[in-house]
Order: structure tokens, then sequence, then C-alpha cells
């Protein structure tokens, strides 16, 4: 034994050193939350755009009058909910055979009969919807980059977005299903922080994470994760792909909760764990999407309602209706898989991410201008300099995520692939570009994500990414990007809008051939 090899007397384990109270720095620093706590700023930043979000979709949602694209579907389909409680065909005065299913409907129906069947009442919850989206946004990117200002600077892109824009302003299904689609990801990275924070909690405590698991609670915001995906399933069923992508993430997110915490046994304790965790998460989405179809089990007069009655099959209470329920699934699902029609405004998953095919909603050329040839035209059509930012932001925090192994990275981008990638299945399929409204605020938290990038990091008590010129330059090339994409939506107003314009001017705008 060297001279500096000095123990102290006793056994072996009195050489340990006693641990300090609560978990080691590191497991703390890997648990601990990213929240800034700058939350009156946060609150008045998240109102003020929040209002220029509502403001900008109220202005004249009311024109143009009459019903325009498939308003004439959806618009009506809500209002003979409110008298029939399932769609109705007035022209043979029985049920309609529908393509989708309801929640999305009564949405609209709400507005409806809250405001009045007129064009205010039929556009005015997609309004909400639209501003509601652009609020979590905010939220949820705030809470991902730990940035308030960054948290904006999202919800402002959103807020000046085209094509979420034009569909706020339109009583398609479209918008429903991508702010219910934002906000059950938002409450599964809530869930996220909450279950760390009780993990931290409890390791604070004293409980050793290789022996025991803590008690968490009810997973609230896991309900209505399932809640909320549940009602996107009931408005249009591609919001199927979110559900896997959300129990992938649950299952993965455990995995790593359990690795930084020092669990003996991550994988395994995680597989018992999320087996009955996402079988009762499954049954819940389930459930919910089961219930918004009340009106219809509730209504004699439905589409499929009694199939098994009329092939003088027997229709035995609850078993009955569910199996005239399943057959008109089955029915939709054949429509869905057979659809291939032609369209003059149909495209391909290719063409929306480069913005290349947009739908016409309205056109007029009688509407005066003050010119001898005018055009008044609504156009869904991505605002461009913004959407032609998303390839390459994507691809940036795809790269990020691989490298630097970060969950925010790969939760952007894992939101935008389920919104586009799985229609790539489906070539043959008649198809347009608002199919892609689900993944267009995960395009856009991918572009704040690149912004926060360019600006550098700069949080109290932690490293900062940069020198402070750095971050000023920085900071003037992304708010410069911001500047100008604001300018570019407020150049294709009109054509957002309805409003007519000279001729000349409407071309103008036209960069494209494939946007006539």
């Amino acid at each position: 034994m060297s001279a500096t090899d000095v123990r102290p007397p006793g056994p072996p384990a009195a050489w340990r050193p006693t641990p300090p109270p609560g978990p080691l720095p590191s497991v703390a620093a890997r648990l601990g939350s990213r929240m800034p706590d700058d939350r009156a700023r946060a609150a008045w930043v998240t109102a003020a755009i929040t209002a220029l979000a509502a403001v900008l979709r109220l202005i004249g949602i009311d024109h143009p009058k009459g019903l325009i694209f498939d308003e004439v579907y959806y618009a009506l389909d809500a209002h003979s909910l409110l008298a029939h409680g399932v769609e109705w065909n007035a022209a043979e005065d029985g049920s309609a055979y529908v393509a989708h299913p309801p929640f999305g409907k009564w949405l609209i129906a709400l507005g409806e009969t809250t405001v009045g069947f007129d064009e205010l009442g039929w556009r005015i919850s997609a309004a909400a919807a639209g501003v509601i989206g652009v609020f979590i946004l905010i939220r949820l990117m705030r809470r991902l980059t730990g940035s308030t200002l960054l948290g904006g600077t999202a919800g402002l892109l959103l807020a000046v977005e085209g094509s979420h824009f034009v569909l706020s302003r339109a009583s398609l299904l479209d918008i429903f299903l991508a702010t219910l689609i934002l906000a059950a990801m938002y409450c599964l990275v809530r869930d996220r922080d909450w279950r760390r924070a009780g993990w931290l909690a409890a390791i604070e405590g004293g409980m050793d994470p290789a022996r025991r698991r803590p008690r968490l609670g009810l997973p609230w915001w896991r309900i209505a994760t399932a809640v909320l995906l549940g009602l996107a399933m009931s408005t249009k069923w591609s919001a199927l792909w979110y559900i896997l992508l959300a129990i992938a993430l649950f299952i993965l997110w455990d995995w790593r909760l359990r690795v930084d915490a020092g669990a003996r046994k991550p994988w395994r304790d995680t597989l018992i764990y999320e087996f009955g965790q996402n079988l009762w998460f499954g049954f819940l989405a389930i459930g919910t999407y089961l219930a918004t179809w009340t009106g219809w089990f509730l209504n004699d007069s439905g589409s499929y309602r009694h199939w098994l009655a009329e092939r003088d099959y027997a229709e035995p209470p609850i078993i009955g209706p569910l199996v005239n329920w399943y057959q008109y699934h089955l029915s939709i699902y054949e429509f869905h898989s057979n659809l291939s029609s032609e369209h003059s405004y149909q495209s391909t998953p290719f063409e929306w991410l480069f913005n290349l095919r947009p739908v016409v909603f309205f056109w007029s050329s009688d509407a005066p201008c003050g010119a001898d040839r005018c055009a008044a035209e609504i156009l869904l059509l991505g605002t461009p300099l913004l959407w032609w930012a998303f390839i390459p932001a994507v691809l940036a925090v795809l790269i990020w995520a691989v490298f630097k192994r970060d969950w925010r990275a790969w939760f952007l981008v894992g939101g935008a692939a389920a919104g586009i990638a799985p229609w790539f299945a489906y070539p043959e399929r008649t198809m347009f570009f608002f199919y892609a409204a689900p993944a267009v605020p995960f395009f856009i938290g991918a572009v704040t994500w690149c912004l926060g990038l360019i600006i550098g990091r700069h949080r109290p008590g932690r490293p900062t990414l940069g020198s402070p010129e750095r971050r000023l330059t920085g900071a003037l090339i992304a708010g410069a990007f911001v500047a100008v994409v604001v300018l570019c939506f407020a150049y294709f107003w009109p054509i957002y809008t309805g409003e007519s314009v000279p001729y000349t001017d409407w071309r103008a705008r036209m960069w494209l051939d494939s946007w006539i």
C-alpha cells in the first residue's frame, strides 16, 4: 500500500462517500424542464399573436357570398345534422351516404346554430379552429425550444401561412383535423414532461429508480391526447397515422425516461408498462370516436343504419347496430380505396411538398375592380417563400436529430412525416393539396427550429451558442426572413380572400403556370 492510499477504518462499505440528498446532478439535468421563466412575457406574446391571427381570419370572412368549393357538402351536411341528427339528402328526402365521419361537421353545425345558417355561420367554426391552432403552436414551440421568442415566431408564421389561412375561412374539414392533431401532439409533449417531472420529484424524495417506479396519479395529459386523437379520427381517418405516431412516441419516451433515471431494465419495464397504458389509450380513442356517432345510432334514418334488417337478418339490440355501423365503415373504406376519378385540381404528395398545385375555392371575373378586365379568386396556396423553406428546414432538422439525438427534432420530423408520407402509398388515389394541412404546423416548427439555430442559444445558467455579435447577426437574418414571409403573405392577400383586382395584378401573382 502506498503512502497516498489511505482509507478510513471500517468495512469497505464505509469507504464510499455519503451521496448528497436528491438525484445526481446529471440525472436532474436529464429529467429537468427546459421551460423559460418569463410567463408574463409569454402570455403577452401569445395573446398578441393569437389576436392578430383572429383579426386576419375574421376580416371579410362572409365574402364571397354563397357556398364555395366543398362547402356545398360540409356546410349543408352540418345543417342537416342539426335538423335530422344525420346527414340528409333533401332531393330524395332521405339519409345521405357520406364518406367522412361526423365530428368535423358537428363543429361546423355549432357555428351555424350559434350565428345562423349563412356565410358567417358556416365559416366561423373554421376560423376559431385556425386561431386555436396558432395559439397551440406558440405554446408547443415555446415548450420545445425553451424560447418565448421562437414560440411567438412559430405562431406568427402559421398566422400568415396561406393554406392554413384559407382553410380557416372556409367550412371544410381539414382545418379541424389539423388543429385537433396539433392539440393532441401538444398534450403528448405535456405528458412526457409531466412524467419526467414526477420521476425527478420521486428520486429527489429518495426513490431508487433501479428498484421502483413512482406513482404519478391519473395521466390527464395522456387522456386528453387519446380523446383529441379520437375526435380527429372522427373528422378524417387520416388521423390514424398520428395515433400510431403517438403510441410509438409513448414507448420510446418512456424507455428514454427510464434510461435517464437509471432504471435497471428499461426496455423490459417499458414494454410491460406501456402495453397496459397503450391498451387503455387505444380503447379511449376508439370510444371517443364511437361516441361521435351517437346521432347515427339514435336515428333510424341514417345510411346503413338498418343494413341487417334490409337483408332480412336479425338485428338484435346493441350488436345489430354495431354490425350495421361496421358495414357502413367497410363501405366508406372501399369508397376511399377506389377513389381515382380525374379532377382538375388533384395533386400528388410530391407536388404538395413544393406548393405546385393549389386548389381554386372561388373564381369570378364579374366583380368590378376599376379596370376593363378583373379577377377575383380564392386560391388555396401556401405562402410561397415560407412553403419553399419547408423541405430544406426539415432536412436540416433531420440531420440535427440524427447527430444530436434530440427528441424534439425527431418529434417535429415525425409530425411532418405522418401528415405527408402515408399518402405516397396511394399513387392512384385522387388527392388534393389540403390533405397536407395536418403537417403544416410541424413544417413551420422545423423552420422555427432552424431560425433558432441561426440565432443561437442564450439561456441563463446554460451554455451560450455563439458570441453576442454572432447572435445579433443571426437575429437579423431570422428577422429578415420572417419579415419577407409576412410581406409575401400581404402580397398574396387578394387571392387568399377573393378580392377583385385587375386581371394583370392577378396574373402577376401566378408565379408558376401550375397555379393557374
